[in-house]
């Protein structure tokens, strides 16, 4: 199924309130959902894609990357999937129903948990999900400008090697949960002015799995995960910026019982060039040239990105004078071209001078070259005053 934009998949507009993207989610989940649509796969990707787009646009960091990045914000690098995601395509139909079968108080198998008051379809029981984990990276533009791969070991829980994450011992199993009866979920009722109310909830006992452990597995009391560490690998594309913050789906910390695991978040941090300027996709250079070489012209060295290139000043070159070289910038996270290099010239005036270079520059005072036209002033200060408008 070809992608759609998030926001067209869930019938919202771009200023869409989290109210009203929830109530769009729940209209297409009950639409499209699986028990609903017994055998129909077409309505099962439908389903499949308003989670996506509800994880993404219920997320307020992940809405706005979208909103800035299109895909490319979810992925970390245009036109294709690419380790980042802020949801996994490759999820599996367990895994949906586990982060969102209780959005709306529900378990999320049958139609219970969407309003339909019963359990209409096959159950499902919720499936634990670790925690994220968070990392900052600093960048310099060397990096930035061509990607790079970093390695993180990272202190989390991970899956206990002892019981395989089942939290049993001795392959000791389960039973079913005393307190839901193996559904996952409770009913409570409360008296209320209007009459008996009736809830679904999460089982306290069981946390929705809808079964216990027997005999708990002796090196993780149980939850089938221990505090470990792990290196994770992560492949940062070309063109992040500062505060954009990447997910690595999965590698965060480990879920109880064989769980969901986590996401990975990767914070980006810029480290400032000493002498280029970030300007989005542009980079700024302030060339501060010497009055010879401004009124007879030159070669001088610029710095880029990856090394220095000569660039030729032409001989009366003006303070306030912008020189472009094209495609010495930055990469487009979307990969929409690279962005330039702005080279904005000013003139250094000497601030002493001995008694031969004063005398000679009293000689040139008075010539007609050295007194500035009409036109030259005008084009300076109108450069000068748009800084202010």
């Amino acid at each position: 199924m070809e992608k759609r934009d998030y926001y067209e998949v869930l019938g919202v507009d771009k200023s869409a309130s989290a109210d009203e993207i929830k109530k769009a989610y729940r209209k297409k989940a009950i639409q499209y959902h699986p028990d609903k649509n017994p055998g129909d796969k077409e309505a099962e990707e439908k389903f499949k894609e308003a989670a996506e787009a509800y994880d993404v646009l219920s997320n307020p960091d992940k809405r706005a990357r979208y909103d800035q990045f299109g895909f490319a914000g979810m992925s970390g690098a245009a036109g294709n999937g690419g380790p980042f995601g802020g949801f996994s395509g490759g999820m599996s139909m367990d895994d949906i129903f586990s982060m969102f079968g209780d959005i709306f108080g529900g378990h999320g198998g049958g139609f219970g948990g969407f309003g339909f008051g019963g359990g209409g379809g096959a159950q499902q029981h919720r499936r634990s999900r670790g925690s994220d984990l968070r990392v900052k990276v600093k960048l310099n533009l060397t990096e930035i400008s061509t990607g790079v791969e970093k390695k993180f070991k990272l202190k989390k829980y991970v899956t206990c090697t002892h019981c395989h994450g089942t939290g049993a011992e001795n392959n000791g199993g389960s039973e079913t949960c005393p307190t839901c009866k193996g559904s996952g979920t409770v009913i409570r009722n409360q008296q209320t002015i209007l009459g008996t109310m009736q809830t679904r909830t999460t089982c306290p006992t069981c946390g929705g799995e809808g079964k216990v452990i027997k005999n708990k597995c002796k090196e993780c009391a149980g939850e089938g995960i221990v505090y470990g560490e792990e290196v994770v690998t992560v492949k940062i594309p070309a063109g992040v910026a500062e505060g954009m913050q990447l997910s690595m789906s999965g590698k965060g910390n480990a879920g109880k019982h064989n769980g969901v695991p986590g996401d990975l978040l990767v914070l980006i941090e810029e480290e400032p060039d000493k002498e280029l300027i970030r300007e989005e996709n542009d980079l700024i250079y302030n060339l501060l040239l010497s009055f010879p070489t401004a009124a007879l012209g030159g070669a001088v060295e610029i710095p880029i990105i990856d090394g220095k290139v000569k660039v030729r000043i032409e001989p009366g070159t003006q303070p306030g004078k912008v020189l472009r070289l094209r495609n010495k910038g930055l990469p487009n996270i979307n990969g929409y071209g690279t962005g330039d290099l702005l080279v904005n010239v000013s003139i250094y005036v000497p601030e002493t001078l001995s008694k031969d270079e004063k005398k000679a520059l009293e000689e040139m005072e008075t010539s007609d070259n050295f007194k500035p036209n009409a036109s030259v002033k005008e084009k300076i200060f109108r450069k000068f005053k748009s800084l202010f408008e």
